[in-house]
């Protein structure tokens, strides 16, 4: 049974369609991505899936089910760009009233709550009310009320907007240490971000998906991604392309470089060129960065 099935998923609203005959089908594991320019249909795609908006024609379902059905209770949360937490309550009643909510008696929706602040790092802020938080704070309190009762799956919408870069960061790791058991979709814009987390990686654009890219395609073995601190480009390219089991070298941006080569470990031959030529750089990393994958 798939995780989420989308088979002809359409969305129109009055004259225009959204979301046009989407078809997707995800399995339970690593993060994926969904990303896309401003007006593909991302947030759409999203409130299908959270049973918010009713499709216009074709069929979704997660674990098997209609989202919103009953049987999907505490195995799906989401966590909207715009959620909010009611500004008048502390943190500690209004996350205890949502575990209630989902079957949690009064004391373990307590011990639910602590568990889930624990897991942001917020515990000792719970008998605070979210207005004396930061922005950061707050958004690791609605991140933690989409963790209750250990769903197994989490849909974010852009989790790390506006964030400074500690608070950011605290995001991904509780996004890769509950991996485990639970599977995230995370919406972003931020493809470095997206690039460090996630496995697969889904591009919308127009209402339509345009390609879905894996993170580990055993393809990417054959790239390295080249970063220059200073150097001559002309001899660069020219001295790593006669170079044996060098395929191709290609000058995408500054001092960056995408090397396609036919050999194990071509990075100690690349290091030993540098050192020869007294050439400096910044990062060597296997594949090619995401925004090449999706773009190039």
């Amino acid at each position: 049974m798939s995780l989420i099935h989308c088979h002809n998923l359409t969305k129109n609203y009055a004259s225009k369609r959204a979301l046009n005959q989407v078809n997707l089908s995800l399995e339970a594991g690593q993060p994926i991505a969904l990303v896309g320019p401003n007006g593909a249909g991302k947030t759409t795609l999203f409130s299908l899936l959270c049973g918010y908006i009713q499709p216009s024609s074709g069929k979704v379902t997660l674990f098997g089910h209609p989202p919103g059905s009953q049987a999907l209770l505490g195995k799906v949360a989401s966590l909207p760009q715009d959620a909010s937490l009611d500004p008048n309550l502390t943190i500690m009643t209004q996350l205890s009233l949502f575990a209630r909510l989902q079957g949690f008696s009064n004391q373990d929706a307590e011990q639910e709550a602590l568990r889930v602040l624990d897991l942001v790092g917020l515990v000792d802020n719970c008998n605070q009310k979210p207005t004396a938080l930061s922005h950061g704070m707050g958004k690791r309190v609605s991140i933690a009320q989409a963790l209750i009762g250990s769903p197994e799956l989490v849909l974010l919408d852009e989790p790390t907007a506006g964030l400074d870069p500690a608070n950011a960061k605290v995001i991904r790791h509780l996004v890769k240490s509950q991996s485990k058991n639970t599977t995230f979709v995370i919406s972003s814009h931020n493809l470095d971000e997206l690039e460090k987390l996630c496995d697969q990686v889904l591009y919308l654009d127009n209402g339509q998906l345009s390609q879905s890219v894996s993170m580990n395609d055993s393809q990417q073995q054959n790239y390295l991604t080249l970063t220059m601190s200073q150097c001559e480009v002309e001899v660069l390219v020219a001295s790593i392309s006669a170079m044996s089991d060098i395929i191709t070298v290609e000058q995408k941006q500054d001092n960056e470089f995408i090397i396609q080569h036919d050999k194990a470990n071509i990075e100690i031959a690349l290091f030993t060129l540098f050192s020869e030529q007294g050439w400096q750089y910044k990062s060597l990393l296997k594949g090619r960065r995401l925004e090449e994958k999706l773009f190039s």
